[in-house]
């Protein structure tokens, strides 16, 4: 049994395998009988492997730690929920429903009787209908697994206490839609699969339609700390912070339009970002192929003015430098 503790959080978690015997890449015979087979992270929470993608769909350091530590938190849900009759939220990317199962949980054991409303964008059902048949969010409450179950299936849930919508297909065009229905989320959870290998939804043109989406007091949060996707959310409006890091070295980024009570970055984040790897992705179109966008954003970097991150790296990353001395035991 793994305990795994966050801030004002704790959930049991009962693996069925050794924790942290998790694979990057699963074999070719498993993933064509089971595309979808749990692989267990190191807080016990299973997550699984995009073959399209060639990523796992969460951090090795633990799934149920991520959609806390990098969503829940840093968007204040346990602060907001007292206050607010409704909230409603927006989690681009649903994959296994781990976010919105953190957030609901966390919500209603603050406020029991605060209304949620909930759009979900994924480009297909699949990982989270796997997710809910593997048993991997049994460690939430039994009422909102229910809820995420029936999500999966019927893409739609219409309760009292929970409203929610699941939109399949290219986000680049379901974001769309939610931006026509005026939905404003007071918590946005931006969780792609890293920009490269999922650009398309890092640009600067898909976040300016997420942005859109985002109420004026409301919190966007994502894993990814990566310059490009920093300017990427400023060319959209919003002003950034870091998110504490989780289960690794890297913070992760908030964004609001309001940035008053956000913490300063740090100088070494804000020359980070007057480098090439600011360059942020670009789609004009929203239909452009992230091959293309990749290539033409390396295109962009390699003509850019802007200082090389290998030079910014060696100023900050750089080794100390030897004294001459030396240290003599005695």
């Amino acid at each position: 049994m793994i305990t795994v503790h966050c801030t004002h959080f704790c959930i049991v978690l009962t693996p069925l395998l050794r924790p942290c015997m998790i694979s990057p890449r699963p074999s070719t015979l498993l993933t064509m009988t089971d595309p979808f087979s749990p692989q267990w992270t190191c807080d016990g929470s299973a997550t699984f492997f995009s073959a399209e993608f060639d990523e796992l769909f969460h951090s090795e350091f633990g799934a149920a730690q991520e959609a806390e530590g990098k969503f829940v938190v840093p968007c204040e849900l346990r602060r907001l929920a007292p206050t607010q009759d409704r909230i409603r939220l927006l989690d681009i990317c649903y994959g296994l429903g781990y976010n919105s199962a953190a957030a609901l949980a966390a919500i209603w054991a603050v406020n029991p009787a605060c209304v949620v409303e909930l759009v979900a964008l994924d480009v297909e059902a699949r990982p989270a209908q796997a997710a809910i048949a593997h048993h991997a969010l049994a460690h939430y409450p039994a009422a909102i697994v229910a809820h995420l179950a029936t999500l999966s299936t019927a893409h739609r849930v219409t309760t009292p206490q929970f409203t929610a919508q699941f939109h399949l297909g290219d986000a680049r065009q379901t974001v769309q839609t939610v931006v026509r229905s005026h939905y404003q989320a007071d918590a946005i959870f931006l969780d792609p699969f890293s920009p490269p290998k999922c650009p398309q939804l890092w640009t600067v043109e898909f976040l300016t339609q997420v942005a859109q989406c985002l109420a004026p007091t409301g919190i966007l949060a994502t894993y990814s700390c990566a310059a490009a996707v920093r300017a990427a959310l400023q060319q959209a409006g919003l002003q950034i912070a870091s998110s504490a890091s989780v289960g690794r070295k890297a913070p992760g980024t908030i964004a609001r339009w309001d940035g008053t009570n956000l913490p300063p970055l740090t100088p070494r984040e804000q020359e980070h970002l007057a480098t090439r790897a600011a360059v942020p992705y670009r789609d004009r179109t929203g239909t452009t192929p992230a091959a293309t966008i990749l290539a033409h954003r390396q295109q962009e970097q390699a003509h850019s003015p802007l200082e090389p991150s290998s030079q910014w790296k060696r100023r900050w990353f750089a080794p100390p430098a030897s004294t001459g001395l030396t240290q003599i035991s005695g």
